[in-house]
């Protein structure tokens, strides 16, 4: 029976480019520095499949957030095998471009952040943005984010962020959370001292990736926000105004515009920056965010990896416990939760590509 879970990323990226072949699909590899824990080579993969000089083009990008390249890869890949098996087919003057982990280094060693600690979605800026800054009031609660000490199984961590929202109020852990921050390095949500080279790939290779189509849709896949399998299209604030667009195409009880029904509008986001950068398109972009646990789980569970990586001894237990526990928030081995969550996604990215 397929699976298009994979269990590494090694695995991932080569079934990923077996499928785009097989698809009839033009895959390009775009090799990165360093290599992931088997020694493997990291790279960012991009497969075109349908029109070589469409109207439209629908984008899907996995691994934005490399832990949360398990899910998107195995979106990717199901969608691939659709097409193949001709449950689902690409529209005449239509192009379907899959970007497959976007971060490949977090993705191979099981960490939301990038080889220096970046998160991508905190990192696209524009020249003469400044990146540095913290959100307001991110001092009371940067303490209690980043211990400079290594994971303890005795670690009270729920209750004193309880304790921290009803001293700070819930607002302040949610920007000092959600919106990044660009002066500690080794912290949570770092955003980085200049664009990563993901990023730089991005802005450089998009618009070439699209083939100069007038109309762009862009599908971000992520986990770890909202309830257990289910999921949001949330719209950041450039693509506000669309809102009845999105309604109309997607499921409108689903379709939630970022600083509305959410509490946070991070800075630095891929969506929001290609918005600003789409000279020639009319370019969409939704977030497609699938939940699993809930946000002290999830929060909990990357405060254990990052303090892990960066303040336990190579080799130690803390290690594999604290990279299984974050795998395990943003991609649960539950077979209810992921055939529920794969079938819902692979529906989303059908409507787009059908109707975006």
């Amino acid at each position: 029976m397929f699976d298009p879970f994979s269990r590494s990323y090694a695995a991932a990226r080569e079934r990923f480019r077996e499928a785009a072949r097989a698809a009839a699909g033009v895959l390009q590899g775009h090799t990165l520095a360093g290599h992931g824990p088997d020694g493997c080579e990291l790279a960012v993969d991009v497969a075109l499949v349908g029109a070589r000089n469409p109207r439209r083009a629908i984008v899907v990008s996995s691994g934005l957030h490399g832990v949360e390249g398990y899910f998107g890869s195995a979106v990717q890949l199901g969608w691939l095998r659709r097409l193949r098996e001709g449950a689902s087919s690409i529209p005449g003057g239509t192009l379907v471009v899959l970007l497959h982990a976007v971060n490949p280094f977090g993705f191979a060693w099981q960490r939301r952040a990038n080889e220096h600690n970046v998160d991508l979605n905190r990192n696209f800026l524009d020249d003469g943005e400044s990146y540095g800054g913290v959100p307001e009031h991110y001092y009371r609660v940067h303490d209690l984010l980043n211990p400079p000490t290594p994971p303890s199984r005795l670690d009270a961590f729920r209750l004193r962020a309880v304790w921290a929202v009803r001293r700070h109020g819930l607002s302040v852990l949610q920007d000092a959370v959600a919106t990044g921050q660009y002066e500690h390095p080794r912290g949570l949500f770092f955003g980085g001292r200049e664009a990563a080279a993901s990023t730089r790939l991005v802005q450089e290779g998009f618009w070439e990736w699209t083939r100069g189509a007038e109309q762009v849709v862009h599908l971000d896949l992520h986990t770890g926000l909202g309830l257990y399998a289910d999921y949001r299209l949330l719209i950041e604030p450039p693509h506000a105004h669309d809102l009845g667009w999105y309604r109309s195409r997607f499921d409108p009880e689903r379709v939630v515009a970022v600083g509305g029904d959410t509490p946070y509008a991070a800075r630095g986001v891929m969506g929001a920056w290609l918005a600003r950068h789409a000279a020639r398109s009319a370019y969409r972009f939704a977030c497609l965010e699938f939940g699993t646990y809930g946000p002290l789980r999830v929060l909990a569970a990357l405060r254990a990896e990052n303090r892990a990586h960066h303040h336990s001894m190579p080799g130690a237990s803390a290690h594999g416990r604290a990279r299984r526990g974050l795998v395990e928030c943003f991609c649960p081995a539950s077979r209810l939760w992921r055939r529920k969550a794969l079938g819902r996604a692979l529906e989303v990215v059908g409507q787009a590509v059908r109707d975006g």
